[in-house]
C-alpha cells in the first residue's frame, strides 16, 4: 500500500539489536526506510544492519549507551550528518524490572530511571532539534501495558513507562504546531528476550517448556488467547509511520490482544 511506503525516510531507532527494536528496524526497512540503529550491544546492532543490507536495504549500526545524553545525541546527529535529515525517531531501548518496592536499591532505581525514562527524554530532545527546523517528524516511544494494571514487583518499571506516556502526550502538544507527531506504543505481554528473562534453564538459556507455560498463562488473560510477538509491536510502529496515522498525535496505542481496555 502506498501509505506504508517509507522510501527515503530516515529512521533512528534505539534498542535495534534485539526484540522489538530489531523487529521494528527490519519492518521499517522492508517498507523502504533508511535505518540507523543504536544499541549498547554493537555486535547485535550490526547484525540487524547486516540483515537489512543483505535484503537490499540501507542501514548502519552505532554502539549507543542510551543512559548517556552525549551518545544519544551522537546517534541522532550522526544520522542527520549522513543522510541529511531525521524523519522517524523510535525510542525503543528498555529493561525489565521485577522487585518489591521495599527491596529496590538506589543503584537499581537509578539504572531503570536512566534506561527506561531519561533515555526517552534524551531521544525526544535530540530528535526535535532537527525536526523543528525541518517542519516535520515522527517520534514513537515505547511505553507498556504495565501503566494500566498495577501489579506487585512492577512499581519501578510501571512508573518509568507511565512517565514515557505522559512525556509523549505533553510533547505532542508542544511540537504539533511544528508539524511533528509524537505517539507511544504500550504493548501487553510480548514474547521476546525482554520478557522471557524470568524463564531460563539451569544454564541461563531459554527453557522451552517454561516459556510455553508462560505463554499459556499470560495468553489466557487476553481475549485473543495468545501473548504478543515482537512483530505485533513492530507492525504498530509501522502503522504510526504510515499516512494512515497522519492525523494521530499524543496517542498511546496498545497492542495487547485485548488484555487491557482502558478508556
Amino acid at each position: 500500500l502506498a501509505g506504508y511506503d517509507l522510501s527515503g525516510q530516515v529512521a533512528v531507532l534505539t534498542g535495534a539489536g534485539s526484540g522489538i527494536g530489531k523487529a521494528s528496524a527490519l519492518t521499517l526497512a522492508a517498507a523502504g526506510a533508511i535505518i540507523v540503529g543504536g544499541d549498547i550491544d554493537e555486535a547485535a546492532a550490526q547484525a540487524t544492519a547486516d540483515e537489512i543490507r543483505d535484503s537490499g536495504g540501507i542501514a548502519s549500526a552505532v554502539r549507543t549507551d542510551v543512559t548517556s545524553r552525549a551518545q544519544v545525541d551522537a546517534l541522532i546527529d550522526g544520522a542527520v550528518a549522513s543522510h541529511g535529515r531525521i524523519d522517524i525517531m523510535g525510542n525503543i531501548a528498555g529493561i525489565p524490572h521485577n522487585k518489591m518496592v521495599a527491596e529496590v536499591t538506589d543503584e537499581e532505581f537509578e539504572r531503570i530511571l536512566a534506561i527506561n525514562m531519561k533515555s526517552v527524554f534524551y531521544g525526544c530532545q535530540g530528535a526535535i532539534r532537527h525536526m523543528i527546523p525541518q517542519g516535520s517528524g515522527n517520534i514513537i516511544n515505547i511505553s507498556s501495558g504495565a501503566i494500566d494494571t498495577p501489579a506487585p514487583t512492577l512499581a519501578c518499571y510501571a512508573m518509568t513507562k507511565a512517565a514515557v506516556a505522559m512525556l509523549t502526550k505533553t510533547l505532542a502538544t508542544e511540537v504539533g504546531p511544528e508539524g511533528i507527531r509524537v505517539n507511544a506504543v504500550a504493548p501487553g505481554v510480548i514474547h521476546t528476550n525482554f520478557s522471557r528473562h524470568n524463564y531460563p534453564d539451569a544454564e541461563g538459556n531459554e527453557d522451552p517448556e517454561r516459556v510455553e507455560k508462560y505463554k499459556k498463562r499470560f495468553g489466557s488473560m487476553a481475549p485473543l488467547r495468545r501473548v504478543g510477538e515482537a512483530q505485533d509491536v513492530a507492525d504498530t510502529l509501522l502503522f504510526l509511520c504510515s499516512t494512515g496515522a497522519s492525523f494521530m498525535t499524543g496517542q498511546i496505542l496498545r497492542p495487547n490482544g485485548g488484555a487491557a481496555m482502558p478508556w
